[in-house]
């Protein structure tokens, strides 16, 4: 019944228009006429219908008078000592005697009663964190006269709490992983199983003499060591691995459920695992997993001693031996008995040392008087390897329990070295030579135990104990392995300044037994971490690259090159740093080492990265890109060129022209782009391309606008295969047009209006390329407003043609972090962006008036939208206010040098109407879809965009009109009539009419405030 709509972009003449016209208007009253008949219900919507707007048009605006009156009232500041986070004080009237009844002073305007705000606590310090900080900064008077009433206890207390071990010391859970990854066989191993009986579970109620009950635990010991166990052989790494793992959670499981005894059966057959060399090479990753056991048993113990404790009331952390009740004690003593009874010695060691800790229990010295005992105990041990593993686990559990008895520790290093001439004694060498194991391979099986023990020697150790540890290593006769040790073990500082002295003690050892390359890298290490002195540093590096360059092995080589890398970097320049990659190139070149070395090579990249910064001193190395050559992996090669580009894009702070970079970066950032393929995930073409567009900011060629345009050029053909840079390109080139405009001040000669539009051309071809159709949409609106503002009239043309042909390839769902979302949002979005640049556009001469305003709203109508969607509706709404901007004599805003249609068509009567019959077609749709809304109950939806078409009539329209006024009425009585619009809404509309209605020429709007108030109250 209505007239359908038809946005025609064919320019018709003035009668068919007046023709056009008339026929609109006969079928709105027939229309009208109908609905009258059936839809009477509905009476405002019929009425609407009928109004033709032949004499509807848009009011008159003043936007710089109207931008003032919208301003904030001004008001001068009075200055006065009040601020808002000054702490609020209150005032006792009981203080003032003289002060008049009930009156209070200025700074208690609030009463007691009123919480004071936490802001304004930040200012005096008496905020709760400053009152805390405060009280851990100063001892209260109650501690300071406790801790004077307690004299040596408290000082001694003090002393215990500075002798702890802080966080600065290496845990042993930090390095039990890479012994295990380290020390590995493919020897067959052997383990013993406790098979178990019933005398190891927990006796029964029945026997309750002391001494039976102790006569039965002693035959059940007696009973492990006599054979009650089962010996499994050929056992892979990972079948024992496994086997060692039951053994733990049986532990577990044997102390859950009550049996105490079988716990510790487990727990010594495990013990004696360690004597058993028979695979010399496993040996360290087994004392690991021996002692993980171990811990779990010492632990256990401990718990339960201290749950017998704690009744009634736990022991505080601090306790003393007087503390513990007896029956604590007495089972403590009955554990100790227990260990005391196992016979081998290496077992009885072990678990005696897992209860270090329960000695507390007994007596306040306990522990300092066992410690030296085990340690003596230790000397008994005959195998130097079973014993240095031994006092490596005294020295760990003792650093946990005690740390401050370092005299053990001390004792247990010293010891150490009056077996190291043990190691070449005949017993270990023919076990060697059974087991085809080589002398240094078996040197580095100590290592693990060695640094250990050095390490907590060397913890907060005082420089005179250092430097005698040091005199003894070179009366030993300069031993390469505790050398390497004690490299390892020592503070950095301490080595450093040491540096020349250490290098004397390896050029003295003998390479037969330890390669004098690994005490090198140790060295090296050290130097990494602290500096030596300045005039020592060259003799230094050429002393150790002189050992380094003549190992022959390429893997050894660069595990120790690799290292001293970093001091090279550090201490020297570019000119050092070129030689040394020389060299390296040199050495794992020849049948190409390299290979094998991706790790150690990229270390060296990522080292050098790391001092120098500067990329225009990098790539003058000449040895620089001939070492990336050797990384020749595909995925090593796109890691290491991501790093270089990780360090470029934070480090490099100014753009750069400089072509040696331009070149050697092109170079990288064309090696990530050709690693990307069809397989490759989302998320690292991303990564990718933020590093590539990194790149592309940082280029600048400054006022050589060509040379940049050419640069733009180039990378488009480079990485053609990653969207986001191709779209950061057509940004670059964009910008680079402005720049243009800018230098230009917008006022183009010949030759840079001709460069603007090859920067045009430029983004009008790369733009098609691009899959992502709201980047193409975006991007065609921005080149457009680019082209527009460099006065290219026709290139802008063009952009905005392609964007609304591109419209109608919007799916209605898109793709957004892997989850379909609809783009129904989106594309308002665009639509409503693109509407506000067609004010400043002008009709082409040859399109006709409106061309692109009627192009766009063609194809919002084809558009398939989604079902019970009022997103087409929504549009026509937002093509109001475009339109009601383009009837004004002086538009809202506009592009120099670029004539608008405000100035084509000065006010012309014909465009006038043009404007006003495309409104009147617009608003009858949207009344159209109202009524439609209406039959199907969408009483929300109709209360919405009744409520929005209301807005845009009293924002954009002449409400002079009695029939305009009156439909906007209308609009607001549907609006409140579905409950669209709550209180708050309607106040504040309300209030804006009031104001409006106050201007000179809004007069009218108050007859029409007053019909919507008695509306609102109705």
């Amino acid at each position: 019944m209505s007239a359908s709509i038809t946005f025609s972009i064919k320019v018709q003449s003035e009668k068919e228009r007046t023709s056009t016209c008339r026929i609109l208007i006969f079928r709105k009253y027939c229309a009208m006429f109908v609905l009258m008949q059936v839809y009477s219900r509905d009476l405002w919507v019929n009425q609407a219908v009928t109004y033709v707007f032949r004499y509807r048009h848009s009011r008159a605006r003043r936007y710089e008078s109207e931008l003032q009156s919208c301003g904030l009232e001004v008001a001068p500041v009075e200055f006065s000592d009040y601020h808002p986070l000054k702490s609020i004080t209150v005032t006792d009237s009981k203080s003032r005697r003289g002060a008049r009844k009930g009156s209070t002073s200025s700074s208690s305007s609030s009463s007691s009663s009123v919480a004071p705000d936490p802001l304004s606590s930040m200012l005096d310090g008496t905020d709760p964190l400053s009152m805390f900080a405060a009280a851990s900064a100063s001892e209260s008077p109650l501690t300071l006269s406790q801790s004077s009433s307690t004299g040596d206890l408290g000082r001694g207390k003090r002393r215990e709490k500075e002798d702890e071990v802080g966080v600065d010391f290496e845990p042993w859970s930090s390095k039990r992983g890479e012994i295990l990854a380290r020390f590995t066989t493919t020897e067959k191993l052997s383990i013993n199983l406790f098979m178990g009986s019933d005398k190891g579970k927990a006796p029964s109620l029945a026997s309750s003499a002391v001494s039976e009950k102790v006569r039965t635990r002693l035959e059940e010991l007696d009973d492990l060591e006599e054979g009650s166990q089962r010996e499994l052989l050929n056992l892979s790494q990972q079948d024992y691995v496994n086997r060692i793992e039951e053994l733990n959670q049986s532990l577990k499981e044997a102390w859950a459920s009550d049996q105490k005894v079988k716990a510790l059966k487990i727990v010594i057959q495990c013990s004696k695992l360690l004597s058993d060399t028979a695979v010399i090479q496993f040996y360290p990753s087994k004392f690991v997993l021996i002692t993980d056991i171990l811990d779990t048993f010492g632990r256990l113990v401990y718990e339960r001693i201290w749950s017998m404790c704690s009744d009634p009331r736990p022991l505080p952390d601090s306790f003393t031996a007087d503390e513990v009740n007896d029956t604590a004690k007495e089972t403590c003593l009955n554990w100790f008995f227990k260990i005391a009874s196992i016979r081998e010695l290496i077992p009885r060691l072990y678990v005696e040392v897992a209860l270090l800790k329960c000695n507390r229990f007994l007596t306040k010295c306990g522990i300092q008087e066992t410690v030296p005992r085990l340690t003596a105990m230790i000397r008994g041990i005959g195998d130097p390897l079973v014993a240095v593993y031994a006092r490596a686990y005294l020295c760990r559990i003792g650093m946990e329990v005690a740390p401050h008895l370092k005299d053990s520790l001390n004792k247990n290093f010293f010891d150490l070295l009056g077996t190291f001439r043990q190691i070449h004694g005949d017993s270990v060498q023919n076990q060697l030579v059974l087991q085809r194991v080589e002398i240094p391979v078996y040197l580095t099986l100590y290592s693990p135990a060695i640094h250990w023990i050095l390490q907590c020697v060397s913890y907060r150790a005082p420089e005179a104990l250092l430097t005698e540890m040091m005199e003894r290593c070179k009366k030993l006769g300069n031993n390469a392995l505790l050398l390497n040790s004690v490299m390892w073990a020592f503070r950095a500082e301490f080595i450093a300044t040491r540096a020349t002295d250490f290098i004397g003690m390896i050029k003295d050892c003998d390479e037969a037994g330890f390669p004098k390359h690994l005490l090198f890298g140790s060295l090296g290490r050290s130097l990494a971490c602290a500096d030596p002195p300045e005039a020592e540093r060259l003799p230094i590096l050429n002393e150790a690259w002189k050992v380094i360059t003549k190992v022959r092995s390429p893997q050894d080589y660069i595990n120790c090159a690799e290292i001293w890398v970093e001091f090279t970097c550090r201490h020297f320049t570019k000119r050092e740093v070129n030689t040394v990659l020389s060299d390296i190139i040199k050495h794992m070149t020849p049948d190409r080492a390299f290979e094998d070395a991706y790790p150690q090579l990229q270390s060296v990249i990522r080292k050098i990265l790391t001092y120098f910064h500067d990329f225009s001193v990098l790539f003058s190395m000449e040895r620089f890109l001939p070492f990336m050559d050797m990384f020749q992996k595909d995925s090593v090669r796109v890691e290491v060129c991501r790093s270089i580009m990780d360090v470029f894009i934070k480090h490099q702070q100014e753009p750069t022209r400089d072509p040696v970079i331009l070149n050697a970066l092109l170079h990288v950032c064309k090696t990530m782009h050709d690693s990307v393929n069809a397989l490759t995930l989302e998320d690292e073409k991303r990564s990718l391309a933020l590093l590539i567009n990194g790149f592309i900011r940082m280029v600048s060629f400054g006022r050589d606008f060509e040379q940049q345009l050419s640069f733009c050029v180039e990378a488009r053909a480079t990485f053609c295969n990653l969207e986001p840079v191709l779209v950061q390109l057509i940004h670059t080139v964009n910008q680079l047009a402005m720049e243009t405009r800018r230098v230009m001040r917008g006022s183009h000669s010949r030759k840079t209006a001709a460069f603007v539009r090859a920067c045009a051309a430029y983004s009008f071809i790369t733009i098609p390329s691009l899959t992502s159709i709201f980047s193409r949409l975006n991007l065609y609106l921005l080149s457009g407003q680019v082209a527009l503002a460099n006065q290219c009239l026709s290139q802008a043309d063009a952009f905005l043609k392609a964007a609304v042909s591109v419209l109608p390839e919007v799916p209605r769902s898109i793709s957004i972090e892997g989850k379909l979302r609809s783009s129904e949002g989106f594309l308002l979005d665009f639509i409503n962006n693109f509407l506000s640049a067609l004010l400043v556009v002008p009709d082409h001469p040859e399109a006709g008036v409106l061309f692109l305003v009627r192009g766009l709203l063609n194809m919002v109508q084809d558009y398939t939208w989604e079902d019970n969607s009022d997103a087409k509706v929504q549009v026509y709404i937002s093509a109001l206010p475009l339109l009601a901007a383009m009837s004004q004599e002086s538009y809202l805003y506009s592009i120099p040098k670029v004539d608008s249609n405000e100035t084509l068509y000065g006010g012309d009567p014909k465009f006038l109407a043009e404007i006003n019959k495309l409104c009147e077609t617009l608003i009858g749709q949207v009344l159209d879809h109202l009524k439609t809304l209406g039959r199907d109950e969408s009483v929300h939806r109709q209360g919405s965009l009744a409520f929005s078409l209301f807005g845009c009539l009293l924002s954009h329209g002449d409400l002079r009109n009695n029939k305009l006024n009156q439909l906007a009425v209308n609009l607001w009585n549907l609006s409140h009539k579905q409950g669209y619009c709550n209180t708050r809404t309607s106040v504040r509309t309300l209030e804006f009419i009031k104001h409006q209605a106050q201007q000179p020429d809004m007069a009218h709007l108050s007859d029409m405030l007053q019909r919507l108030t008695l509306q609102s109250r109705t």
